[in-house]
């Protein structure tokens, strides 16, 4: 068993925590909000930082699943930052959906104060983080990688190193754009069974068992006929995470029509007031239009 810190518990990071500390690791955790870190502490069990690099101190592995570049920033640096506070030999595995720039950038520091650093993004959802059943796509150093994939196995179904620094936000990357693609094309075949005068239940009971099937028309098609979007991932996470795409294929010169078009709808459902609805609120934006 190793002495791990664990930083932001959101809804990600909370239950994540709490498989590492359930398996028998040695956890101490952190949160802006302090009384969320003690509340964990209350349920599971370990300590609270007061600070990041209180949390950090120590510790074997540091894992963070925060918010977004500037996020993941002022978790690693600084004065009370996180590497502050690291020892030489340590890993810092990131769990948050961040652009592959910062990530390199982070690695290259980390480098340099002999700490490790594997770019480790999710998918998977709040369900998923809960069950301990996520997926996890990684970049970084192998060596590096070899000694956390033990203890990120404690929360994931599928956990694989893709190659170098970075490597796991770009597989992220991957992932978004196809559920962009996928939610879209859900929608819209819903709202065209709706316009058409068809049971949407009944065609879906039939197309799903076909080459239409998904993870998405099988989890979310009920909750976005039945007007319900306050499942998994916000639309405001979703439209952070296609910039990030849509970025690094200007750098990569990849073309995604289709990302970019999603990219907009999302940003017609934030205009609807849905920023906190979960990517399936696509469905509702066709229904707005009449």
């Amino acid at each position: 068993m190793a002495k791990v810190a664990f930083l932001g518990l959101g809804v990600m990071g909370y239950p994540m925590a709490g498989h590492l500390q359930a398996a028998g690791h040695e956890v101490s955790v952190y949160n802006r909000t302090g009384s969320k870190a003690q509340g964990w502490v209350d349920a599971h069990g370990g300590r609270a930082g007061a600070t990041l690099a209180e949390a950090a101190a120590g510790a074997e592995f540091v894992m963070a699943c925060v918010g977004n570049d500037d996020d993941l920033r002022s978790v690693c640096l600084g004065d009370d930052g996180a590497f502050a506070a690291m020892s030489a030999g340590s890993v810092f595995v990131d769990h948050t959906t961040v652009s592959a720039k910062v990530t390199r950038a982070l690695y290259g520091v980390a480098d340099s104060r002999q700490i490790s650093f594997v770019d480790a993004p999710i998918s998977g959802g709040q369900a998923g983080a809960e069950n301990g059943v996520l997926s996890v796509m990684c970049g970084g150093d192998q060596g590096a990688y070899d000694r956390a994939e033990p203890v990120i196995g404690t929360y994931a179904r599928i956990c694989r190193r893709i190659g170098d620094s970075g490597a796991g936000q770009m597989t992220k990357m991957c992932n978004q754009i196809a559920i962009a693609g996928l939610v879209q094309g859900l929608s819209e075949a819903l709202h065209f069974a709706e316009t058409a005068g068809l049971d949407g239940r009944a065609v879906v009971e039939v197309i799903s068992q076909g080459a239409a099937g998904s993870w998405q028309m099988a989890n979310r098609y009920e909750t976005m006929l039945d007007d319900h979007f306050e499942h998994g991932f916000a639309v405001d996470w979703m439209r952070k995470d296609l910039g990030i795409c849509l970025d690094a294929a200007n750098d990569t010169g990849a073309s995604l029509p289709v990302t970019a078009l999603v990219d907009q709808f999302y940003k017609d459902v934030q205009k609807l007031g849905g920023g906190r609805w979960d990517t399936s609120s696509l469905f509702k934006r066709l229904r707005s239009m009449g």
